[in-house]
């Protein structure tokens, strides 16, 4: 009999661990192709640290080839999905097209940055969901002081110097409390800066910051915050965005260069040329993650609406601990449908959540403990460590070297801003 061909779109935590169980559970008796568009898979919790000089680019991009032994890559953006003739299409990084069949599908598509119908925010803001976002804006943070010692107008080297984050999730609180700490470093090697500190602003709708934690490690993360200078606003918004500056909810006009969205995230844009049931935009599935009507294809991760057992009538959380799960039981679910092993539900309780603060500081709550200061960022340190794949020494060294020597702040100028759409797909 002819190997079964399992075809699994996207790398990312979903992706990722679905092709990595697979690999381990079929030993060679199917034929498993993950398609992707970059040959690596992206661990987006450290990336902050990539932004704030603190990482090397490389400990953040687990090799897809080197640790997925036996899964064939397919180097390109999926771009069809015909789910009668049961075929993947994709275009490769040169334009080429190609197409593979498959007996099992696994749709891992991931999610791109949720835009809002905010004048000028697609033109000025900087997004943050990949390596190339955070090298740029590591670059922008450091040209823009650089620019700001060279001139002696007040009002510009001001604008220059202020740094407005949207966001008050994950992503936007780690990013303005890394940044923070970035533009101290950068701020003290130009002293004809003066005193003022650049200026940091946090803005989101929600009532506190990081409402997904419990209020007291939200209030904990906000202090931490302030404390090193970050304007932090909650209940307030980008109303309109300019080349001079941002207007705010509130009708106040801040002058900046610097606009960093981390508003969040929605399905990827393939999910909806599907023409399968949806709901929040993500793709409906059953509790074995397959979808109904096609129980040979699977969804998984941002891009599947995956019932919460343990909250009914809820969906599992858009999280890399959810997706990741989530692509370990298809891995299962898939095996289970050849014979080995028997298919089970998805079912997690979620372990708690970690925000590094940079320095020594987070903000954690492993199963239900809520923990500040050093022994969240212990907590924080070992989780990372132990959920990387792949450069677990080399990243713990990045962290040695950081903590005992000066930080190198320097323009690398790899990546152009207009090399970067605001929607930009991470899988």
């Amino acid at each position: 009999m002819a190997r079964p061909r399992i075809v699994i779109v996207g790398a990312g935590f979903a992706g990722y661990h679905a092709a990595r169980a697979l690999s381990r559970l079929s030993r060679g008796r199917a034929d498993i192709a993950l398609v992707n568009p970059m040959d690596y898979f992206l661990y987006l919790p450290l990336l902050p640290e990539v932004a704030a000089a603190v990482l090397d680019p490389r400990r953040v991009a687990v090799s897809l080839p080197e640790t997925l032994p036996g899964v064939r890559l397919i180097l390109g953006e999926a771009d069809r999905i015909d789910l009668a003739a049961r075929r993947v299409g994709w275009v490769d990084p040169e334009g080429g097209r190609g197409t593979c069949g498959y007996d099992r599908l696994v749709l891992a598509v991931g999610s791109v940055t949720k835009l809002l119908t905010i004048p000028g925010v697609n033109e000025h803001a900087h997004g943050f969901r990949g390596i190339a976002e955070a090298l740029y804006l590591r670059d922008h943070m450091t040209r823009q002081v650089e620019l700001a010692d060279l001139t002696d107008d007040p009002a510009e080297r001001a604008a220059r110097t202020t740094f407005v984050v949207v966001g008050a999730g994950y992503t936007g609180t780690e990013v303005a409390a890394q940044g923070v700490l970035y533009t101290d470093v950068l701020h003290a090697r130009h002293p004809r800066l003066g005193a003022g500190r650049p200026r940091w602003m946090l803005l989101d709708l929600a009532e506190r910051i990081l409402p997904e934690l419990h209020p007291r490690l939200s209030r904990a993360a906000d202090a931490v915050l302030r404390a090193r200078g970050v304007d932090v606003r909650t209940g307030v918004s980008v109303r309109e965005a300019t080349r001079e500056g941002v207007r705010l909810s509130t009708g106040e006009f801040v002058a900046t260069r610097s606009l960093i969205w981390c508003v969040g995230v929605r399905p990827d844009p393939l999910v909806d040329e599907l023409g399968l049931k949806t709901e929040r935009g993500r793709l409906v599935v059953d509790e074995y993650l397959s979808v109904p009507g096609y129980p040979e294809v699977y969804a998984v991760g941002d891009a599947a609406a995956v019932p919460d057992l343990t909250r009914p009538g809820e969906l599992t959380p858009m999280t890399a601990q959810h997706a990741q799960r989530h692509g370990k039981r298809a891995a299962h679910n898939i095996a289970a449908s050849y014979g080995h092993g028997k298919r089970r539900p998805y079912r997690h309780h979620d372990l708690g959540f970690i925000v590094d603060l940079g320095g020594t500081q987070a903000a954690a709550n492993p199963v239900g403990l809520p923990l500040t200061g050093l022994p969240a960022k212990a907590v924080a340190r070992g989780y990372h460590l132990l959920a990387l794949p792949a450069n677990r020494i080399r990243t713990a060294v990045d962290w040695l070297l950081d903590a005992a020597l000066s930080r190198q702040v320097v323009q690398l100028g790899l990546v152009a801003p207009t090399a970067l759409p605001l929607d930009s797909t991470v899988n």
